[in-house]
């Protein structure tokens, strides 16, 4: 059971909490400003009957030490940066190596491990704010970032992020949630169902970073163009062999700038997932490396016992030209919306 006391502690002199938000529906989110996380999504199914949805933990200390990416917000940069290195403006750049020859997720401690400011809250909605200064993990400028979690009465939960600077600098969040959409502790996914709404994506080398291409879903284990059983492909060796699926689809885009769109679609049992966004890439990932914890039910999570559906920015744009650009400038205003639905 969720422990809710054990979140109301200080770190690092902030003062970390634990809020709920709630629909007309019965539809809830638990929060916490450690990393923005999100610690449980009560979600219905097509008879209203509702399961957490969410792996994660019942306790702060938990959070603290299992499974530092679990329902994270991700920054300042998600997903991976060829060698750790980028130049911006002519001035050179060395973040952290911290996953393989790359950096990933924004380097040792990324936004996955800060305590945000708590600066709206209702409840349907909370809003979390982070400055993160000049040269946190040597990214550049001073960066002032913000999440808002808004629970809608038709069984949604928004996500918008804003993010302004000081100096040129680079910029990519996205929500790291970990689905099972036959509640937390139900073992693995190969079950689920999962459409996404990709023509192309983008293929990667033997490090995971992009070769820059932009190849086609067809003819390859990567068309989910019409809705197929994950179990049905997660053990292809296109995908790593016995991992499974950790790739970035290139989205449709045709609506008005910066509007939402339906990029994917997950289902199992009686529950189903859209997911809309106004990002350009989706990463999906399956718990390929979960390491054997106990989570909230009780039960032991594993290897690709969940489904992640990160909305982003392709992995390592700042080094290809042709990819949507990650760079942030002084006076501009970096705005991101990704949308879980469950109808």
């Amino acid at each position: 059971m969720l422990q809710h006391d054990t979140f109301n502690r200080e770190l690092d002199g902030k003062a970390v909490r634990l809020l709920e938000l709630h629909n007309a529906h019965g539809m809830r989110v638990h929060v916490t400003n450690y990393g923005a996380k999100l610690v449980s999504l009560y979600a219905p199914d097509a008879d209203g009957a509702l399961a957490d949805v969410l792996l994660g933990f019942n306790t702060l200390d938990e959070w603290l030490s299992k499974e530092t990416y679990f329902n994270a917000v991700i920054g300042r940069c998600a997903n991976r940066i060829r060698g750790g290195h980028f130049e911006l403006d002519g001035e050179s750049h060395q973040l952290a190596v911290n996953n393989g020859p790359n950096h990933l997720h924004g380097g040792v401690s990324g936004f996955n491990e800060r305590v945000w400011e708590i600066t709206e809250v209702s409840p349907m909605h909370v809003r979390l704010t982070y400055v993160s200064p000049d040269g946190e993990e040597a990214y550049p400028g001073e960066l002032r970032a913000s999440v808002t979690y808004q629970l809608t009465n038709d069984n949604a939960l928004e996500i918008s992020y804003e993010a302004t600077c000081d100096k040129p600098t680079i910029v990519g969040f996205t929500q790291h949630a970990y689905f099972n959409l036959r509640g937390e502790g139900s073992g693995d996914v190969r079950d689920h169902v999962l459409q996404v709404f990709a023509d192309q994506y983008t293929p990667f080398d033997e490090t995971a970073c992009p070769t820059g291409e932009i190849a086609e879903v067809a003819g390859t284990p990567m068309d989910f163009r019409e809705p197929v059983r994950i179990g049905e492909r997660i053990d292809d060796v296109f995908f790593a062999p016995g991992r499974g699926i950790d790739n970035n689809f290139v989205l449709r885009k045709s609506a008005a700038a910066g509007q939402p769109e339906l990029a994917a679609v997950l289902s199992a049992d009686k529950r189903r997932m859209e997911v809309w966004t106004t990002m350009p890439g989706l990463q999906v990932y399956t718990g390929n490396y979960v390491e054997r914890n106990v989570g909230k039910s009780g039960r032991e999570y594993d290897v690709q016992h969940a489904v992640c559906m990160e909305a982003q920015n392709f992995p390592d744009a700042i080094h290809h030209a042709q990819f949507p650009s990650p760079i942030l400038r002084p006076g501009e205003t970096y705005r991101h919306k990704c949308i879980y639905r469950f109808v």
